[in-house]
């Protein structure tokens, strides 16, 4: 006599509409506490690139608006000094990262000199 073991097959499932509650609550949730970083009060048009990235709020911010002045943090800074402004601003910073921030009618040869006197201020990362 042969016996025969029949197998049990348990069909395991699972549900995974709890999870997909819980993913969108966490959405919502983190939509809603975000807080979006302002710029300064420089009226600026920037231009958009599809490759951006964002940046972390530590970073020192220099701004060119549509005349070329130049601002670091919010202060008008002259182009010939700035890359002492800069030097100044990064030796107590952990982060040596700049983000150069410009106006979309901002001649190029403005901004090649901005980045310049960014790098000469010890800038290590330049965006």
């Amino acid at each position: 006599m042969r016996w025969r073991r029949e197998l049990e097959q348990n069909d395991a499932q699972i549900d995974i509409s709890p999870l997909i509650d819980v993913v969108f609550i966490l959405l919502i949730f983190f939509m809603v506490t975000t807080t979006f970083t302002k710029d300064l009060q420089i009226d600026l048009e920037r231009p958009e690139a599809s490759s951006g990235v964002p940046v972390e709020e530590t970073t020192l911010r220099v701004q060119i608006d549509a005349t070329g002045q130049v601002f670091v943090d919010g202060e008008q800074v002259r182009p010939w000094t700035l890359s002492d402004n800069i030097r100044s601003q990064l030796k107590n910073r952990a982060q040596k990262a700049v983000l150069v921030v410009s106006d979309r009618t901002t001649p190029a040869q403005v901004l090649i000199d901005v980045v310049d006197g960014c790098r000469l201020g010890g800038a290590v990362h330049v965006g």
